[in-house]
């Protein structure tokens, strides 16, 4: 799974129409929100730094919801946005969640666990583990 890195405001309209993932590197304000949507009319999450998360106004938020993206805290830790435009989930931590799905271990344990043991948010370990292409 790729997680597309965006790490300024000037590269929203450039973005691919179809991505589903999205990491805003910067503090994103109500517009840069209301074009991403527009841009990525496939959106299904938006993550941000726990800190830009915080300032995220009530209204934004609704209107995510309204738009069924999920907003998410997160961080794409030593990932370089000169290297490569996406963050790429390692297959290791895929297969474990695979695996854990696999033998039945409830949702919310995976999650935690998987959380844990890798740099990933446990929203977006649940959101992994809803996807279909890992069934």
């Amino acid at each position: 799974m790729k997680i597309r890195v965006v790490s300024s405001r000037d590269e929203i309209i450039s973005l691919n129409p179809n991505e589903r993932v999205v990491h805003l590197a910067f503090r994103p304000s109500n517009k840069d929100i209301f074009l991403l949507v527009e841009t990525c009319p496939k959106l299904e999450v938006v993550q941000l730094p726990r800190s830009y998360k915080r300032t995220i106004s009530k209204s934004i938020e609704m209107f995510l919801e309204m738009q069924k993206v999920q907003l998410m805290e997160g961080d794409v830790w030593g990932h370089r946005k000169d290297i490569n435009e996406y963050y790429t989930v390692p297959s290791s931590v895929i297969e474990k969640i695979k695996d854990m799905k696999g033998e039945g271990v409830p949702a919310e344990e995976v999650a935690e666990k998987v959380a844990k043991e890798s740099k990933l948010n446990s929203k977006m370990v649940m959101y992994i583990l809803n996807l279909k292409q890992i069934e």
